[in-house]
């Protein structure tokens, strides 16, 4: 042991303090956290000059085996290499593999915790379909079947998959500003989305024994190349979407003969799969009104029982979309309006069975509609023919120009009643704006979903927040509101929204609801609308058909607002810290006005309001005083007391007067209140202060502080508010916009938190296995009931 003299050792006490306690700049720069700008990527957050991006065009021809539930093609891909770089191998995403026995996703699965799995439980146990799709996952024969990669003169060409990717070794290397023509040929089995889960597969209808297929990820697709990252292939564990290249794709279709086909751009051939009266409907609701059904349910029924033979071939043509999905079914109803406004020219439409029926004729594509109207408002103009809502399996997932979503209405098993609750209604509307809405973040404005889920699912969640305020008043949004988050921002394990997508805790908190609120707070708090809403349409417009990264949307919107939001990225983004600013102590002063008359009445005054010490109240009337009976005892400080003003007292007073200039004597009448506030920053997230004053007249003000209050202690800080007359409650974040997460310490006076305690009635269950061995046995529920009657008669 090393022994350090006294003085030392507390020299070095005294320094370890101050390390410990170093400075927290909430407001340093992101320099150290943020990549250095380029020519492709500029300070500004703008594309640079230099930018680049890959491209890549899609002949695709498939076939639909509904008995097997398989799905057979050949594709072309014309891979265009844009950027300043040889590739000597390409990278092709293989998705479907995700659902091979062995994939990652399977084997790297874990469960929350041992407690969750053993909870005995209906709310928190294990459910039936839980195993189910765990003992599935094991047997299903899914993933790719690679017949063939050939060049575009019919060589082989070798290739090499890594679980969900696809190595292709090139002959020679691809220079900058060439193009590649090569083919795939494959197959795979669909998985059932009820069991399997995913973004894609079968329903299966009991009823009528029909299936809808919902299909995506389907085909091989090239995996992005760009500045950042390079080849971006990380391997698909089922939370990291999709980085894809724009391109131009022709695409047929080949299902049964009675199925209707809804895919991502324009169908080609109407005259060789619609009847007459369906183009004619088709045509009509270009310009209608109101949603016009194209095929109708009892077209849809028929065809349910009908089953015909034979296929027919959808040809669909779509330009400059990153990707190509599709669903097909002989259940489909299906109805379309147009829209047309500025620059957008779009056919809304929407594909569904007979059990979406009344909710989805009745909301579908008017949501469709109601979606592209307000996104236009907040980025650009739509820029794509047509926009489809489709029902199916898969309760929300987005592609170019078509997306699925889930809710239906229930049946009554017993009655037939066919109803909708309030949570379907709402959750169909919202559904379809956050999946449509997905045309603009991330199908255009093209983020790597695979590394940042929130750059499209928490920006596109802040606008369908937006647009669900434009639906109707007092709208059930689940998600927006900062209040709503603060639950979520006080837990603990989570991490900071800047996580890869695959390393997400709490999902749906951390990556849609989180930058929602925090993009609130920005837009309502902090920026104010209109500096908002012009920041976020540059950023729009700026990188629509390009791949921004989170240092270009941070930079744009500090270069198009002029203000600097280091600290709030860093707090939101960067961190979990959370909000919770305590109003710690009050203090009023006012302006001395050396008036003897009046300082010393304002003293006394003073001295009045003290409580009456318990001494002096029991006293009063009970104890004679010697002054009372001998008044020759009095004199003249019987007559005077502390707070007498005297004619010295007066002197000195003129004498002040006379040395002050006239400004100086106006500053003396100046009737201020003068409040020192102490604030404490609990949560460590700094935020703006939003200060509601309430003043002895009753009238109430708002106060709103910015976020740089912090800049020097962001622990704590004392500010001086004035006011004209006396304050006599103060509030911090009076309207909850700031994600405070601890109100009940933003008020002073302290506000009483109201609560109610429920009583409920002891209950002591009784194991009477006597009253259950002789329950009567219900008909049909078990194969030994008759045998279980004759042991009771004998």
């Amino acid at each position: 042991m090393i022994r350090l003299p006294i003085g030392l050792a507390a020299l070095c006490l005294s320094l370890s303090a101050i390390a410990a306690d170093q400075f927290d700049d909430k407001f340093r720069q992101l320099d150290e956290l943020l990549p250095t700008p380029t020519t492709i990527r500029t300070a500004s957050g703008a594309p640079g000059h230099a930018y680049w991006q890959q491209r890549a065009d899609y002949t695709i021809r498939a076939s639909l085996d509904e008995a097997k539930r398989a799905i057979s093609g050949t594709e072309t891909i014309t891979y265009h290499n844009n950027s300043p770089d040889s590739l000597d191998y390409l990278w092709v995403q293989l998705d479907q593999n995700i659902y091979k026995p062995n994939s990652d996703a399977r084997t790297t699965a874990t469960l929350p915790s041992r407690e969750a799995w053993s909870k005995a439980t209906p709310e928190s146990g294990v459910k039936f379909d839980t195993v189910r799709t765990m003992l599935e996952a094991r047997t299903f024969d899914g993933g790719y079947n690679i017949k063939s990669v050939k060049d575009s003169s019919g060589r082989p060409l070798h290739y090499v998959i890594n679980r969900t990717m696809m190595r292709i070794d090139l002959p020679q290397s691809m220079k900058p500003g060439s193009k590649l023509a090569f083919s795939i040929e494959w197959s795979y089995n669909i998985n059932e989305s009820k069991i399997l889960g995913g973004r894609a597969g079968f329903e299966h209808f009991d009823e009528d024994k029909n299936d809808l297929f919902e299909i995506a990820q389907w085909y091989p697709r090239m995996a992005a190349y760009y500045d950042v990252a390079g080849w971006q292939h990380k391997q698909f564990l089922g939370t990291g979407e999709f980085t894809l290249e724009f391109g131009d794709y022709d695409v047929d279709l080949t299902v049964p003969a009675d199925h209707i086909v809804a895919g991502t751009g324009e169908l080609q051939n109407p005259g060789e799969v619609l009847t007459a009266a369906q183009r004619q409907r088709l045509e009509q609701a270009r310009t209608a009104k109101q949603p016009v059904v194209i095929a109708t349910q009892a077209e849809a029924e028929a065809r349910e029982k009908q089953h015909a033979s034979g296929t027919k071939t959808w040809h669909f043509r779509a330009k400059n979309v990153r990707d190509f999905a599709w669903a097909s079914s002989r259940k489909f109803i299906w109805d379309a309006q147009g829209f047309k406004k500025d620059a957008t020219n779009v056919l809304a439409q929407s594909f569904y069975p007979k059990e979406g029926n009344p909710l989805w004729e009745k909301y579908s594509t008017a949501a469709v509609i109601h979606t592209i109207a307000e996104y236009n408002k907040y980025s650009f103009d739509y820029p794509y023919p047509v926009a489809i809502s489709v029902n199916g399996p898969v309760g929300g997932m987005e592609y170019p120009m078509i997306c699925f979503n889930g809710p239906r209405p229930t049946k009554d098993k017993k009655t037939g009643e066919i109803t909708y609750s309030k949570r379907a209604k709402y959750g169909l509307i919202s559904v379809v704006i956050h999946e449509v809405g997905h045309n603009y973040f991330p199908m255009i404005v093209n983020s790597d979903e695979r590394q940042w889920t929130w750059m499209d699912e928490g920006i596109n969640s802040f606008l369908q927040y937006l647009a669900e305020q434009a639906w109707e008043e007092h709208y059930p949004a689940s998600r927006g509101e900062p209040r709503t988050i603060t639950d979520y921002m006080k837990s603990a394990n989570q991490v900071p929204i800047m996580t890869n997508s695959e390393s997400i805790a709490a999902l749906g908190n951390n990556s849609y609801a989180k930058p929602t609120a925090a993009l609130i707070v920005l837009r309502e708090t902090i920026l104010g609308r209109e500096l908002f809403d012009f920041s976020f349409r540059e950023y729009a417009n700026r990188w629509k058909f390009k791949r921004p990264t989170p240092a270009d949307f941070f930079r744009t919107m500090e270069d198009a607002s002029g203000t600097d939001l280091d600290w709030f990225w860093r707090g939101w983004f960067y961190t979990t810290d959370h909000v919770d600013v305590s109003v710690d102590g009050i203090t009023e002063y006012t302006i001395g006005s050396k008036d003897p008359e009046t300082e010393k009445a304002w003293k006394k005054a003073l001295r009045d309001q003290e409580p009456i010490s318990i001494t002096d109240q029991r006293n009063q009337g009970t104890l004679p005083r010697r002054v009372d009976s001998h008044p020759e005892l009095k004199d003249f400080y019987n007559e005077h007391d502390d707070y007498t003003v005297t004619n010295r007292d007066r002197n000195k007073y003129n004498e002040t007067v006379e040395g002050l200039e006239d400004w100086e004597k106006a500053l003396l009448k100046e009737n201020k209140h003068l409040y020192l506030v102490d604030f404490s920053n609990l949560g460590g997230l700094v935020t703006p202060l939003v200060l509601e004053i309430q003043l002895a007249s009753g009238k109430k003000t708002i106060e709103r502080i910015p976020a740089e209050v912090w800049r020097y202690n962001p622990k704590k800080i004392t500010k001086l508010i004035i006011t004209d007359e006396p304050m006599v409650s103060l509030t911090q974040d009076p309207y909850w916009e700031t994600a405070d997460t601890d109100t009940s310490n933003n008020a002073w006076p302290r506000k009483l938190t109201p609560s109610r305690l429920e009583l409920f009635k002891t209950q002591r269950p009784q194991d009477d296995m006597m009253k259950d061995f002789n329950e009567k046995l219900k008909a049909g529920k078990g194969k030994d009931a008759a045998a279980t009657d004759a042991q009771k008669a004998d």
